[in-house]
């Protein structure tokens, strides 16, 4: 019955400062923003391999590192990454560890949301 995931929220406080996160330093691009109400947001971006990623300043859910949820960026330089977003001030809740097949870190988004970044070994 199920097909796809067809895409992970997160909640945010301030738009415009999980934009510059998202967007900035992360560099994802919008293919879609929407206003819901009079101040209200929602931000969509597709993902390179596929998936969709959105932002919503609407919903009751408090973001939150703990909130049972986690998305996992992959990327292409672990090492490049994580040095450019502690020289831009973005805090980590785990430093860098191993599987056998991959590395991996967790930093913060502004709200406090979990992003998972990881690399797979052979790339």
């Amino acid at each position: 019955m199920l097909e796809k995931v067809a895409f992970t929220m997160y909640p945010v406080t301030d738009v415009k400062r999980a934009r510059a996160f998202y967007e900035g330093l992360l560099g994802l691009e919008t293919h879609g923003t929407e206003k819901i109400g009079e101040n209200m947001a929602w931000i969509e971006y597709d993902l390179p391999g596929g998936g969709c990623f959105a932002l919503a300043d609407f919903t009751e859910d408090v973001p939150h590192a703990n909130s049972g949820g986690t998305i996992a960026f992959e990327v292409s330089d672990l090492d490049e990454l994580i040095a450019h977003l502690k020289n831009n001030g973005v805090a980590f809740a785990s430093d860098m560890f191993h599987s056998p097949v991959c590395r991996m870190a967790v930093c913060l988004d502004p709200d406090g949301n979990s992003l998972l970044l990881h690399q797979l070994k052979n790339k």
